[in-house]
């Protein structure tokens, strides 16, 4: 505790103790600065946990230090396959392609949270603070200076230079700041569910048929993501027709999996709901406060970019903030943060652009849109340059500008 009753002192107050949030703590313990990472759920069982690493995102922890303690839990995903209309019309094998991470990884998110955390807790000024729930922020002037939190002792208050909005989706710290959020709904929803594994090959696999389709993700656990898009808003009128509606719609989409379906998913307490939903914050900072993550910039789940970019995001914001808060002004913090805003904004507006122009080509229905999606994606495949040309950007931009940055 700090020379207040009740408050806590730190260079940097994170609260959310996801990936970015815990990224960025480790980045800046290893820096000497004390850092508080308030976290209401330090179990890891959150609203709903990405399991896919990007190769981008794995390099980003191999750069932290915590790749190799993972690497022997993780899943190495081989190819990216897509079929449509029963035939495949895609398949990608990751390693065609020429970086020094080349493979995605699926890793359970509660195994990745306690790596990072145990490695932050080497470094003495890591200052976790679990069952801590922000509930309001601390203002000097119009520069915010920490936060008002519930615990377990009761209210407490942490005062830092900086606080970090690492909470999510639907960051209740944005709205405290003030900073607009642009949320835009997509047409869709994405229920999920998990299966035992069918393939031998671990891949990820996307089915499409008309305008519905459903992605597959192996995971380490031995079992398969199922995700099903619905309409928006839609699975009222799912539920009312039965649990049966759900596996026939498997059976059409993804049939190798319809007998495992048929003994694991008895009723809809087996799925889960993902409300798929697109947020763009014009303005990522206030004074004294930055957004990370989900907070900044909540993506669809397609191609699996919310970790790596959480990931992303704090390796920038780690040497702009340590820098700023040893010259100890606060307009070299506020300039600071800009330029992280004005770096990480364009790959996320590339990654966004990318999801919304596949979430597109999914949703086409008419029989000759069908036939020139499976022709789009056979051209893909049957070109090399092609499919780095479209792939690339989503997988391997943070690597291929290190190696550019490397080379100039």
């Amino acid at each position: 505790m700090s020379r207040r009753a009740g408050e806590v002192e730190a260079d940097v107050c994170v609260v959310g103790g996801g990936p970015g949030g815990l990224a960025l703590a480790l980045a800046l313990v290893k820096r000497g600065l004390r850092t508080a990472v308030l976290e209401r759920a330090p179990d890891g069982r959150r609203e709903f946990r990405g399991e896919s690493l990007s190769p981008d995102g794995v390099w980003q922890l191999e750069r932290l230090g915590v790749l190799g303690e993972l690497r022997e839990e993780a899943l190495e995903v081989r190819r990216l396959e897509v079929a449509d209309a029963g035939r495949t019309v895609l398949s990608v094998d990751f390693a065609d392609f020429r970086h020094r991470h080349r493979h995605p990884l699926e890793l359970p998110q509660p195994r990745l949270l306690a790596v990072l955390s145990a490695a932050a807790a080497e470094h003495p000024g890591h200052l976790p603070l679990p069952h801590w729930t922000a509930t309001g922020l601390l203002r000097d002037g119009d520069r915010i200076t920490g936060v008002r939190a519930a615990t377990p002792e009761g209210p407490r208050a942490v005062r830092a230079r900086l606080t970090v909005a690492a909470d999510g989706r639907r960051s209740t710290l944005r709205g405290m700041a003030g900073l607009a959020a642009a949320v835009t709904p997509l047409q869709r929803d994405v229920l999920w569910l998990r299966l035992p594994q069918v393939w031998a090959e671990p891949a990820y696999r996307v089915r499409i048929r008309g305008d519905r389709h459903a992605l597959l993700l192996p995971d380490s656990g031995g079992t398969v993501r199922v995700g099903f898009n619905i309409p928006k808003g839609g699975l009222r009128e799912l539920r009312a027709q039965g649990v049966g509606a759900l596996l026939d719609r498997l059976d059409e989409l993804a049939p190798e999996l319809s007998e495992p379906a048929r003994k694991h998913i008895e009723d809809w307490s087996d799925t889960a709901l993902l409300d798929i939903f697109s947020t763009v914050v014009p303005r990522w900072w206030a004074p004294g406060l930055v957004l990370l993550g989900d907070a900044a910039h909540t993506l669809s789940p397609v191609l699996g970019q919310g970790v790596h970019h959480a990931l992303a995001d704090a390796a920038v914001l780690a040497p702009l903030v340590d820098a700023a808060l040893r010259v100890g002004s606060p307009a070299t913090l506020d300039v600071a943060l800009a330029e992280y805003q004005r770096r990480r904004q364009p790959p996320v507006a590339r990654s966004r652009a990318l999801q919304a122009r596949q979430e597109r080509v999914f949703t086409w229905s008419s029989a000759p849109a069908a036939a020139l999606r499976r022709g789009v994606y056979r051209a893909l495949g049957a070109s090399a340059p092609l499919r780095r040309r479209v792939l690339e950007p989503a997988y391997f931009a943070d690597q291929q500008a290190a190696q550019e940055e490397e080379t100039t």
